[in-house]
Order: structure tokens, then C-alpha cells, then sequence
């Protein structure tokens, strides 16, 4: 039993891997990016909204249903890591910032954003 109470209480000062990803079209120029504090849980969100068909970006929700998703490359651009300060909890500036850095890198290779 304590070794229950052990792994829930790790898990509960366990921290999200955070950053920006793409989702990258392998067909054409263009992209959609976004940073998130939960990488992985927003990652598989998004996938999960495009399968279904109700991502808000309707000209990437668009593409992805008649290509399918094999025609999409997702990847981590960067991962953020957490403050030595453990006071601070929103990072929402810091990710905001670095998508913005993607974005203008992003943009000088003549990549184009997805419109909602």
C-alpha cells in the first residue's frame, strides 16, 4: 500500500513536458503552430479534434480530411523548460513569446500559417 501512495504522490509534482509544436503540411507550404504547457496532452488533443472533424482551423481541419493525416508531419519545435523558481506557474507569456520566434523563423523560409 505505500508503495501506492509513493507513485501518487510523485505523479502529483510530476511536470508536462511544455514548448511549441507544428503540424506541418507535407503537401504544401504551409503550417500550424501552437505552444502549449502540456506538449503531449494538447498534441493528442488536436489529433483527436482533426480526426473528428471539429478543429477550429477550418482550412487546416479541410486539408487534413482529404489528404488524411499520413499527409501531416507533427513535431516538437522546442521544449521550454520550467523556472528554478517553483512560485511561478503560468508560462503563457514565455510560450506566446517563443511561438512567436517559430513563427518569424518559420515565416523566413516562406512557410505560411494556416487561417483559422
Amino acid at each position: 500500500m505505500d508503495r501506492k501512495k509513493e507513485l501518487k504522490e510523485q505523479y502529483k509534482y510530476m511536470k508536462p513536458d511544455m514548448g511549441v509544436f507544428i503540424i506541418r503540411s507535407n503537401f504544401n507550404n504551409k503550417y500550424y503552430i501552437e505552444g502549449t504547457q502540456d506538449l503531449k496532452g494538447t498534441i493528442n488533443s488536436t489529433k483527436f479534434q482533426l480526426g473528428f472533424g471539429n478543429f477550429p482551423y477550418r482550412e487546416l481541419q479541410k486539408e487534413w480530411k482529404e489528404h488524411g493525416g499520413s499527409s501531416f508531419t507533427i513535431e516538437i519545435l522546442e521544449k521550454l523548460k520550467y523556472d528554478k523558481d517553483e512560485s511561478k506557474t503560468d508560462y503563457t507569456e514565455d510560450l506566446d513569446l517563443l511561438k512567436m520566434v517559430w513563427e518569424e523563423k518559420l515565416s523566413d523560409k516562406g512557410m505560411e500559417l494556416y487561417k483559422r
